[in-house]
């Protein structure tokens, strides 16, 4: 486990979706069980270890994750969790007229993502000052295209189901 994180909210939902009775759990992705009990492994592993949540000061990452999870979920029971043992770091991100966050290039470019470019953002911020910082995903596949990119501007990525997601990216790509 890293110090850091960046969690996509993928992640928060395929966990939560471990619960049959969530109303997520019909429609989160990946559908395999098995793989949201992987997922569910490495948020709960997050939750219990020090390692810092990386949130943008203007609430925007958080606001994402109270939109697509409920107060019982398990994701929003971590988040809550990493708030009330002080494992939350803020960063200041800069926002566009329509609320996405603004990425320098070549990342603005190559991020097309506008939802995901505040997760990118925080994770820039937090390595522009000298710290490490690393981006959990799950069903989401765009992060496969981009890690060159990021790569190259220092954001570690960590596929919690990287076969899956890896597979998945190459059928996208046909």
């Amino acid at each position: 486990m890293n110090d850091r994180y960046v969690v996509d909210t993928n992640i928060l939902i395929a966990a939560s979706a471990v619960d049959i009775a969530s109303a997520l759990a019909l429609s989160a992705t990946p559908d395999d069980p098995e793989l949201r009990e992987r997922v569910w492994s490495w948020l709960d592993e997050f939750s219990s270890s020090s390692s810092r949540l990386i949130l943008d000061g203007a609430g925007k990452i958080e606001e994402e994750y109270r939109n697509k999870l409920l107060y019982p979920d398990f994701g929003i029971q971590v988040l809550q969790h990493k708030w009330d043992t002080a494992c939350v770091e803020l960063v200041e991100l800069v926002y566009d007229q329509e609320g996405h966050a603004v990425l320098d290039e070549p990342l603005q470019g190559v991020v097309h993502d506008n939802a995901d470019r505040k997760m990118v953002g925080a994770a820039v911020a937090v390595i522009e000052e000298g710290r490490g910082c690393c981006i959990a995903f799950a069903g989401d596949t765009d992060w496969h295209a981009w890690e060159d990119a990021l790569v190259q501007v220092g954001i570690c990525l960590e596929p919690v189901i990287e076969e899956w997601s890896r597979a998945k990216y190459q059928e996208k790509l046909g």
